[in-house]
């Protein structure tokens, strides 16, 4: 990755930190974007911009540059316009992760209409928006590489999320779409589908009560314990930095020739 440029959303913690970082180890600039700030229909504690700060500072630290923006994936203007000022301060864009993602749960049959609406509008066309702000920047490079986060609920379907999942599957089609289309420009597209993440997304209160419904306050430990059940190796979750190696060797040149793949970081968990 020495040399290039890559985009990340949902870069101030967690996956797309992890992603940013690992990337700038091997050489590349990173145009950070985040929304820093919540969405109502969803339980995680949100990111900040000290958060993005301190992934840009990261990313410096390790001699690359971090080019910082606030914008939410909802708004395709938003995104272009930060693609295009980081695009501008480092010379272009040579790869993208869409990562930016939120989570929320409960009966498809109970989800208020304000949780289904975000979760598509975030974990889908947040995606959507997100390539077609850095996509252009790639075809004028004459090539590069997209990964796209999805899950394992993009490849099954999981009790209790049926908005997750459904966004979560959209994503592997536009990935498929997007891979033959892009094709001609020498651009590949691929997906990674991780199990449970060790990241604020599960690590809270909501997540643990809806692993361990019997306990009143689950504790860390028997949310470890339940989260063991959805894997065959025996951990309750991976890391970012796993899901960020698989990401790493997708937009390198060791996988020059590995497009429209669904990449599993799943411990196991799809033969469950």
């Amino acid at each position: 990755m020495n040399g290039k440029v890559v985009l990340v959303t949902g870069a101030a913690r967690g996956i797309g930190r992890a992603q940013a970082i690992r990337c700038a180890r091997e050489g590349a600039d990173v145009i950070a974007i985040d929304l820093c700030g919540p969405v109502d229909s969803t339980v995680t504690p949100a990111a900040s911009p000290a958060d993005l700060d301190e992934t840009a500072a990261q990313v410096e630290a390790l001699g690359r540059t971090a080019s910082t923006h606030i914008a939410d994936v909802r708004n395709v203007e938003a995104l272009r316009a930060a693609a295009d000022e980081g695009a501008r301060q480092l010379g272009g864009i040579d790869a993208v992760c869409a990562t930016a993602g939120i989570t929320s749960s409960g009966p498809a049959l109970e989800l208020p209409e304000s949780a289904w609406q975000d979760m598509l509008d975030i974990n889908l066309t947040g995606v959507w928006n997100t390539i077609r702000a850095a996509a252009p920047y790639l075809i004028e490079r004459g090539g590069g590489s997209i990964v796209l986060v999805s899950s394992i609920a993009g490849l099954k379907g999981l009790r209790s999320v049926a908005h997750y999942s459904a966004a979560k599957h959209g994503v592997v089609g536009l990935m498929r779409t997007l891979a033959q289309e892009l094709a001609p420009h020498s651009i590949r597209v691929n997906t990674v589908h991780p199990t449970n993440v060790n990241t604020p997304m599960i690590q809270n209160e909501h997540v643990r009560k809806t692993f361990v419904p019997h306990a009143e306050t689950p504790t860390h430990e028997q949310f470890a314990d339940a989260a063991r059940n959805m894997n065959l190796l025996d951990i309750p979750w991976v890391e970012p930095e796993d899901v960020a190696n698989a990401t790493l060797f997708l937009l390198s040149d060791e996988a020059r020739y590995v497009t429209s793949v669904a990449l599993p970081v799943d411990a196991g968990s799809l033969e469950r």
